[in-house]
């Protein structure tokens, strides 16, 4: 039994071994760009109670 080969998370393609995980520079700089762009987010607890403190 074969494995499918891993597919690029941005478009399906295939993946290069160059740009792992990705296919290309192209969807590498894509996925750079969401998380500047806050695109994508990690749960946690929201940010404005981190800031309070003890009073």
């Amino acid at each position: 039994m074969t494995t499918p080969p891993k597919r690029c998370p941005i478009c399906g393609k295939p993946r290069s071994d160059a740009h792992k995980p990705f296919c290309s520079a192209r969807c590498r700089d894509r996925d750079l760009m969401r998380w500047l762009e806050d695109g994508y987010a990690l749960p946690g607890p929201p940010a404005d109670a981190e800031e309070e403190g003890p009073d």
